[in-house]
């Protein structure tokens, strides 16, 4: 098969080409999100999949953790480290990162130490968050403040009562059978 060029009128297809180009020079309308990459074409964002890994310990959880306390108590508190290696057993890491879209990338690690069975030490990143910290944190609702998640009494009271449907009568059940005691056989 011969193409003639004559014929083929490669010129629409061209600027089609030359606009869809052209789109890709656009600036989006958050540049800060340009900038990082975050964008296609200057204005789709792709969906990004939330990562998280690890254990969310914060100042509350950690203050809790005593030196003196045995594995078993510190894991209770903690959780399971995501990290122990078989070379140096006496090493807990729990290290914490979160991807999520919207909200800034955090990463923290916190490694305790331990002398045999009880806690020597607790290494905790200066930036650990408190728990309202980290929500607020994490939080990328458009308003900035996260939904009400409880009712108050006045809210519980204003609620219809709930109709309770009627007891079924005995005739509704079906046909009542008395069996055998099994004892004796």
């Amino acid at each position: 098969m011969r193409l003639n060029f004559r014929t083929a009128r490669p010129l629409p297809g061209l600027l089609a080409l030359c606009a869809a180009l052209s789109a890709c020079s656009g600036t989006s309308s958050q540049p800060e999100l340009a900038k990082s990459g975050d964008t296609v074409l200057g204005f789709v964002r792709p969906y990004r999949v939330e990562v998280v890994q690890g254990n969310v310990l914060t100042k509350e959880l950690v203050s809790r953790v005593k030196p003196g306390m045995s594995r078993a108590q510190v894991r209770d508190l903690l959780g399971s480290p995501l990290l122990t290696d078989m070379f140096h057993d006496n090493r807990w890491d729990y290290s914490f990162a979160i991807r999520r879209q919207g909200a800034p990338y955090q990463q923290r690690r916190v490694v305790a130490w331990f002398d045999g069975d009880q806690l020597k030490s607790l290494e905790v990143p200066d930036d650990l968050p408190s728990e309202n910290e980290f929500v607020a944190a994490i939080t990328t609702f458009p308003s900035g403040k996260a939904p009400k998640l409880e009712l108050s009494e006045e809210e519980r009271k204003a609620l219809p009562v709930p109709v309770r449907p009627p007891a079924p009568t005995p005739e509704a059940m079906g046909v009542q059978r008395s069996y055998p005691p099994l004892e004796g056989r």
